[in-house]
């Protein structure tokens, strides 16, 4: 029996495949960024619907490096909600979730079906040599654009682990954040690593948001920001100001929740945990961090995800 799983991932921002090999640990990836045209903060879900169901055809291409055909895979793994909650919705994923029971369909194999959310957490586990912790309880950060909460993560026979959120905002996201105060700097969608270049060595001190209980507001540090700018700080200024405080915000929730649960790991996941400053800020909480290719979205973690539910080792990343 073929030891290979197919991924499918379609997020508000990013058409992803991903072929994982379970018996060799390896990893094979195919994205694309959905493109945003400039002026613009993200796009309308009927036009990521469109985008995706014009990239996947392309990417499996990619995928298959040349060959024929694909290698037979015993499973398809695919991202149908954004999070791991009731009624948890958004149109990009039907696009993906339609390509997959079509793929599978015709190969003949099932299609697992996983949240966006947990395939994060599972990429970065397996990322950074950690897939172990997934046969106990952990912490996961997911930090995105869409999504910035701290989860409770535990062993679950049919999903691999449960995620219950206990912290996080309570308003904006990070990522809105970034991508709001990005768009008042003339920087490019999405803003994350153009802010984090600008803001540089440059150093910030300050108040933060108050945590409660591990959860917090942002939309203050947004009009901080936005005051800034308006009364001529530099951007450089600006750019420090949002990464530093926005990671010293993340490190106060996760000492908070650690006070209370002594002892678990903590993972960081999502794209804004590529944030350089971010992870300085909160690695002396022993934060475990994926490569920065797996913050980012990816099918990587659906994949994973319908490999470790047949039972597939779970180890450290490697490579195809």
């Amino acid at each position: 029996m073929s030891r290979r799983y197919l991924g499918i991932d379609t997020s508000h921002y990013t058409t992803s495949l991903a072929l994982y090999d379970a018996g060799a640990d390896g990893m094979r990836q195919a994205r694309r960024p959905l493109a945003v045209p400039a002026g613009q903060v993200g796009l309308r879900q009927n036009e990521t619907v469109f985008r995706h169901m014009g990239a996947l055809p392309e990417l499996l291409d990619g995928l298959a490096d040349g060959a024929a055909a694909l290698p037979p895979v015993a499973a398809v793994g695919v991202s149908d909600r954004p999070r791991c909650v009731e009624g948890s919705y958004m149109p990009c994923f039907t696009a993906g979730l339609s390509a997959a029971r079509m793929l599978a369909r015709g190969l003949g194999v099932p299609v697992r079906t996983f949240s966006h959310q947990a395939g994060h957490v599972a990429a970065a586990l397996w990322s950074a040599g950690r897939a172990a912790l997934a046969s106990e309880p952990f912490l996961a950060w997911h930090v995105s654009g869409g999504t910035t909460e701290l989860l409770l993560a535990r062993p679950d026979e049919a999903r691999v682990f449960a995620l219950e959120k206990v912290g996080g905002t309570e308003d904006l996201t990070a990522g809105q954040l970034v991508d709001r105060v990005g768009r008042r700097l003339g920087l490019p969608f999405p803003a994350g690593p153009a802010l984090e270049a600008l803001a540089g060595g440059t150093a910030w001190r300050g108040r933060v948001p108050t945590v409660s209980e591990g959860s917090f507001s942002l939309s203050g540090l947004q009009n901080r920001a936005e005051r800034m700018i308006d009364e001529g700080a530099a951007p450089e200024t600006v750019a420090a100001f949002v990464c530093h405080a926005l990671a010293r915000t993340l490190f106060e929730a996760t000492a908070r929740l650690l006070a209370r649960r002594p002892g678990l790991p903590v993972l960081g996941a999502g794209g804004v945990m590529g944030n350089r400053i971010i992870r300085e800020e909160m690695r002396p909480l022993g934060t475990i961090f994926p490569d920065i290719e797996y913050t980012s979205d990816n099918a990587a973690g659906p994949a994973l995800l319908a490999a470790w539910t047949d039972g597939a080792s779970r180890r450290a990343a490697g490579s195809v």
